[in-house]
């Protein structure tokens, strides 16, 4: 007769990523999006595309960053559990198709520009790392730069450039979709760099440095014409930045990423948005993806599989007790939810939840008549009850010794726990008295 139904807020969670434009259109913009707890990454993406507006001829490359430079980007199909609160997620918009084109992250260190050689004057990396695209035959020195230009346009300070306008020959390469050229190579259609002047190369015209690095930010030779030797694939570059470039672009926009989330952002004290009962029964019996740790034993392919499971309610019982589960539980920290449940007093119809009823097509309604409170925490707190004389057709409250009358809606708290009902088709019996209500059960069911 217990039906133990998870609060929404305990199935999702929040998540902040700082979306970067892979095109230079926009600056780097965080968002926060509630997401399954037990979904996978491309439900993340899906969440954010929304968020950011991205456009169809988009996608969204998501990523790890960790000590300024990219940890690990993450495939459609990886467990959201596995990303931490205190992880700092990036997504990069790029063109759709972009895996066939050549990738491009750009780092970034201070270094002492007048020197004749660079002298970098911290190890330490500093900034976000950037991400951008161009099609694999076009390497030149000039095409880099171009590409890198055109990413950093953004962040150009607006007393040195107009916004969005990339400081080589004042043009910003498209991105937008991938058609072949003549001789049957793929390529970005409009990003083509080859209008661009090689002499805007030249150091004395370059507005930044770039060199050829690992996926570590140590440098390894500057960008010259022979770049198509890169250092495996992605091209990974390394830009230095003296006062110079400090001057020109404004790293602020950069720095100190949010975490995915933090604790103390939303305080468990604050009331939360309030869900109904419906809902709660909507999250019990959606279907959920099994962890690598889980996998199934498929009997056809003899193999393990990452299968989803569900749950259904066959038959319902007369007597049905909801049990609202508020208390989280993480390896990090416990919680109480004091989320409000708006349940329904009268006529709660469960018909379409049940798989199997034995009275045909009669209607499965339920009314209820008592509801178990709990205030307080996980460290300590105290019960009372609301239950309905029905021969009176009245609600009374009792609180330990005290009893008072209530009205209906007054049984309708954030406090609620556990909720019980009672069948009222033909086949119920008769609800003659106050059903009795052990308020000291709900300790071992918590349990």
């Amino acid at each position: 007769m217990y039906l133990s139904l998870p609060l929404p807020s305990t199935v999702t969670r929040m998540m902040t990523v700082t979306v970067f434009s892979g095109t230079g259109d926009s600056l780097p913009m965080p968002y926060t999006v509630t997401v399954p707890k037990n979904g996978v990454c491309r439900d993340l993406c899906k969440a954010l595309s929304d968020a950011c507006c991205l456009k169809q001829s988009e996608t969204l490359l998501l990523g790890e960053v960790y000590d300024y430079r990219i940890y690990r980007y993450f495939s459609p199909l990886e467990l959201l559990n596995i990303i931490k609160d205190g992880d700092q997620l990036v997504a990069y918009k790029l063109p759709a198709g972009h895996e066939k084109l050549l990738r491009i992250e750009i780092l970034h260190r201070n270094v002492d520009r007048f020197t004749p050689e660079p002298q970098f004057n911290a190890r330490k990396l500093i900034g976000s790392p950037l991400v951008t695209c161009i099609p694999n035959d076009s390497t030149r020195k000039a095409d880099i730069y171009a590409a890198v230009s055109a990413v950093l346009a953004p962040f150009v300070r607006a007393k040195v450039h107009a916004p969005g306008e990339s400081l080589l020959n004042g043009r910003r390469p498209s991105l937008d979709g991938i058609v072949p050229r003549d001789n049957g190579a793929s390529c970005e259609k409009g990003l083509s760099t080859s209008n661009v002047d090689e002499a805007t190369s030249d150091a004395e015209f370059l507005p930044f440095k770039l060199y050829l690095s690992d996926d570590k930010g140590h440098i390894r030779n500057p960008v010259e014409e022979d770049s198509d030797q890169v250092f495996g694939l992605p091209m990974r570059l390394l830009m230095g930045w003296s006062d110079k470039e400090h001057e020109i672009y404004n790293l602020k926009y950069m720095d100190d990423l949010p975490d995915v989330f933090k604790p103390g952002f939303m305080s468990k004290k604050t009331r939360q948005e309030a869900v109904n009962l419906f809902s709660c029964l909507d999250a019990f019996l959606k279907d959920e993806p099994l962890g690598p740790d889980d996998m199934w034993y498929c009997p056809c392919c003899k193999e393990h599989r990452q299968a989803r499971k569900k749950l259904d309610l066959w038959r319902l019982p007369e007597i049905l007790v909801v049990h609202l589960k508020r208390f989280s539980y993480s390896r990090y920290m416990k919680n109480k939810l004091d989320t409000f449940v708006n349940f329904p007093i009268h006529d709660l119809d469960m018909t379409k939840y049940a798989k199997h009823t034995s009275g045909g097509d009669q209607p499965l309604i339920y009314e209820l008549y008592a509801v178990i409170n709990h205030y307080g925490g996980l460290g300590g707190g105290h019960y009372s009850a609301y239950a309905k004389l029905i021969e009176e057709d009245s609600w009374y409250h009792f609180d330990d010794s005290h009893v008072s009358s209530v009205n209906e809606e007054e049984t309708r708290t954030s406090a609620a726990y556990l909720l019980f009902y009672r069948r009222v088709d033909g086949n119920s019996c008769a609800m003659s008295d106050v059903v009795p209500v052990n308020t000291h059960m709900v300790d071992s069911l918590e349990a």
